[in-house]
């Protein structure tokens, strides 16, 4: 019984490396601006078995990656405030700058990049049998005046400046 038990477990673990290595998968990303500058951002991803187990055994953690990418950014603390397997929230304080002058509010986002998301993956044992995609499938930046901005498979973002009238 033992035997057998081992055999299936070799044979398993011998279908998963032949098995072709997809890996996390950016499905979406929205950014959801305050008016005082603030943000809420969600992203929607897809992960593969090996990526699940090691968020299962505390490995890697997508929301923490996601956090931790934020903060490097904005330089501010980010929380985050909701983390499945499949999709992250964080809230960034004062992530889009505010301009005031002539009457109006200039809101302006800072340029984001997910190209260091590669360099962080590449520490992680898995990494040589995965192929990552950062860049979300689509990504929106919703500014309070209901305006929002679009981009298609993009691994960065620009500066996004936008008047708004309050």
């Amino acid at each position: 019984m033992k035997q057998t038990s081992l055999v299936l477990l070799c044979c398993a673990l011998c279908l998963l490396a032949v098995m072709p290595a997809q890996a996390f998968v950016a499905k979406s990303l929205t950014i959801t601006l305050e008016e005082n500058g603030d943000a809420q951002i969600d992203m929607q991803y897809e992960l593969t078995f090996v990526e699940q187990t090691a968020v299962f055994l505390r490995i890697a953690d997508p929301a923490d990656e996601l956090k931790s990418a934020f903060e490097s950014n904005s330089h501010r603390p980010v929380t985050v405030t909701r983390a499945t397997s499949s999709s992250a929230t964080v809230i960034v304080p004062a992530f889009a700058t505010i301009h005031e002058g002539n009457g109006k509010h200039t809101i302006v986002t800072p340029p984001v990049s997910f190209e260091k998301a590669q360099a962080v993956i590449n520490n992680y044992w898995f990494a040589p049998i995965v192929s990552p995609d950062f860049s979300p499938e689509i990504t929106t930046v919703i500014f309070p005046d209901g305006f929002s901005a679009t981009f298609d498979n993009v691994l960065s973002l620009p500066p996004i400046s936008r008047p708004v009238f309050y």
